[in-house]
């Protein structure tokens, strides 16, 4: 059982999931960060000590294994597939893997290949010269262009189409492409971290993904476990989240009542951290009295029909 209340002063933090809101920075336009997420190369010492993970919470032993293999790969320069569900935080270990690496003062770019049409995910990612195609009214550089020295993550990437995979391993492998609309071959020095949350391996038996890009991006696996599979952090990512929202928006959180503790704590969490957070805001926002509502909605009662009055009657005399 957890103890009758929660003070938001002690969250018992290690370290922060999320970073908190900053000035957007030129670095930030480099990297395709949005407004609110820092960036923050860490020091030797920081790297030593730990504080490099600055945007996890946690103590479980779930996520302290992989926050180790994270720290074993980043030094490499060896491609990374992150796997995990939606919401687990694919792409801060993307940047951990970055931020832990000497490519650190590098550029990190960022692509999600579900959230480019087909028609233009070539461009994205290789760039363009001017009349390649109706509308490239100028050159464009791509992705791995503007990530050369740095590192590329590539999220999604089992929504790559099929048709841009071979020109995906011939990076992986070569360090080379094309512009669209140009021969000339770029050669670029990067390292590619991708994740996704599909089952790639069953995607290749369905020949949905090539094999051999598969074998290439496999090569250090690195699995982020759902929130069930880390219920310890729980209590942890809740009065941080709690404490976050509470300042920016001015409120006074002064506990969070067991009865609500408990639901958060036995909730199965099917949309992970970002769903735990986003119920928090939710819970902070709905808040008056100094305690955090509880932002669950309430668990369905079964009901059953009501027998007509005859068989009921019926019934009771056969019993």
């Amino acid at each position: 059982m957890v103890s009758a209340n929660f003070p938001i002063s002690n969250t018992g933090r290690t370290h922060s999931y999320f970073p908190q809101p900053h000035k957007e920075s030129r670095d930030d336009a480099a990297e395709n960060v949005s407004p609110g997420r820092v960036n923050r190369f860490p020091s030797a010492r920081q790297v030593e000590d730990g504080t490099a993970f600055h945007e996890f919470i946690g103590t479980s032993s779930a996520l302290r294994s992989l926050l180790a293999e994270v720290e074993q790969v980043a030094p490499t320069d060896s491609t990374v597939l992150v796997l995990g569900e939606t919401g687990t935080g694919k792409e801060l270990i993307a940047r951990a893997i970055h931020n832990l690496s000497k490519r650190r003062g590098r550029p990190l770019v960022k692509l999600n290949c579900a959230a480019i049409p087909f028609d233009l995910l070539e461009s994205e990612l290789f760039g363009h010269e001017k009349g390649a195609f109706t509308g490239a009214m100028a050159q464009k550089v791509g992705r791995f262009e503007m990530a050369d020295t740095g590192t590329v993550f590539l999220d999604e990437i089992g929504d790559l189409p099929l048709l841009l995979q071979p020109k995906l391993l011939r990076v992986l492998q070569e360090q080379e492409f094309e512009r669209l609309g140009s021969g000339r071959t770029h050669k670029i020095n990067v390292r590619v971290v991708a994740a996704t949350h599909r089952d790639l391996a069953q995607m290749v038996t369905r020949n949905e993904f090539r094999s051999d890009l598969y074998y290439r991006l496999n090569v250090f696996p690195v699995s982020v476990p759902p929130l069930r599979e880390r219920r310890e952090d729980i209590r942890q990512l809740v009065l941080h989240f709690a404490e976050v929202f509470a300042r920016r928006m001015g409120k006074q959180i002064d506990e969070i009542p067991e009865t609500t503790m408990n639901a958060l704590l036995a909730y199965s969490w099917p949309g992970n951290v970002r769903e735990l957070r986003n119920l928090i805001e939710r819970a902070v926002i709905l808040s008056d009295d100094g305690a955090l509502s509880n932002p669950l909605p309430p668990s369905p009662t079964r009901t059953f029909p009501q027998l007509p009055q005859k068989e009921h009657c019926v019934i009771t005399k056969q019993l």
